[in-house]
């Protein structure tokens, strides 16, 4: 049946069939952005999540609205994405809120906070617990940009050492590139935090600049070659149970959209979410295998070292809270909620991931 034949069948008459598609094609005008990245392009999955999202964009959109991704470097420096988007130099940007803890520690709820949430979790804050509300509220009124998440990298791994790590006295003058307010509980401990783009960790591991970094996991860590230069590969990433990569958009620019490209930016990034999350998960275990195959050598973190950070990072939160009325509004939502959706992670999820993994590993003995 035509087109036109099926709208009069409806009995939606003459003034239905002006809704052809090329008078749709019309009402959405022709868009051309620059997003930049703070990744480089070898890293197919956070970085090809940018790109993941901009395909769909235009897709959604009939090519439209069409934004062209820049990896690091090409257009802005890869800790300096929040700052283009903010001046306009760009309309948008890919990034994680944590690189800006030096700016306000406010900005690492959005992505990551040390023993904060997994990944459905921090979803579940995002959408359902008011992290929404409150992290677009404070990177509007302060930053001039609208903000969503954009990414997820799932739990992350502690980083690699050049020496092993035993003991808290061990992380005592340490140079140790890590990201977000991760570094500011390590203050504490001794060690001596970087901030280092991941295109240059390599080179400052390998010349004995920082002693220690971390970046994500065994999927990118194996493409990135850490294994060549420090050996001690530590897990849990404490300070990332996930890492939300998160979109900025100047807010000048948000508003001049049509509310359908803006509806369309955010399910483009929901569904790049969810893509970026799958593909590290179903990356990591071979990677990880690679790893260890290669001379890396897998070593928890010490009970000690992780009770120590915890303790610290719990002041930290309260000193912080007592300084900073940004963060101390965040925090006073974040804190009850977090309790809340743990305990019941701890009644029905975790019991059944570890019962699970557990006779898995009894069956394959």
């Amino acid at each position: 049946m035509k087109r036109r034949d099926f709208l009069k069948t409806a009995g939606l008459g003459a003034a239905a069939s002006t809704l052809a598609a090329p008078a749709i094609a019309q009402t959405q005008p022709e868009i051309r952005w620059r997003m930049a990245s703070s990744y480089p392009k070898q890293l197919d999955a956070i970085y090809g999540g940018g790109e993941y999202f901009a395909k769909r964009v235009g897709e959604m959109t009939d090519n439209k609205f069409q934004i062209r991704v820049f990896a690091a470097g090409e257009l802005v420096p890869g800790l300096q994405v929040l700052d283009a988007v903010q001046n306009g130099t760009i309309e948008m940007g890919h990034s994680a809120g944590y690189y800006y803890v030096g700016k306000d520690p406010t900005c690492a709820f959005e992505t990551a906070v040390p023993f904060g949430l997994n990944a459905r979790q921090q979803h579940a804050w995002w959408y359902y617990g008011g992290g929404k509300e409150l992290m677009q509220d404070f990177f509007k009124t302060n930053y001039n940009v609208v903000d969503f998440p954009l990414g997820n990298t799932g739990a992350q791994m502690g980083g690699w050492f050049r020496k092993e790590i035993k003991t808290v006295d061990d992380l005592r003058g340490l140079k140790f590139r890590v990201g977000g307010f991760a570094g500011q509980v390590l203050t504490k401990l001794g060690v001596v935090p970087q901030q280092i783009a991941g295109g240059d960790i390599y080179p400052a591991l390998e010349k004995g600049t920082i002693d220690a970094a971390e970046w994500v996991g065994p999927y990118d860590d194996e493409k990135l070659g850490f294994y060549k230069v420090a050996k001690h590969y530590y897990y849990p990433g404490w300070w990332e149970g996930c890492a939300v990569l998160n979109g900025y958009v100047n807010l000048d620019q948000w508003n001049k959209l049509p509310a359908h490209y803006r509806a369309i930016i955010e399910a483009a990034a929901a569904e790049a979410t969810h893509w970026m999350l799958a593909k590290y998960d179903s990356e990591n275990t071979a990677a990880l295998r690679k790893l260890v195959a290669n001379g890396a050598v897998l070593r928890p973190f010490s009970r000690e070292i992780l009770d120590a950070c915890y303790k610290a990072t719990n002041e930290l939160y309260d000193e912080t809270a007592a300084s900073n009325p940004r963060f101390k509004k965040v925090y006073d939502a974040w804190k009850p909620f977090r309790s809340e959706v743990q305990a019941w992670f701890r009644v029905c999820e975790q019991t059944y991931d570890n019962y699970v993994l557990q006779a898995d590993r009894s069956q394959a003995r």
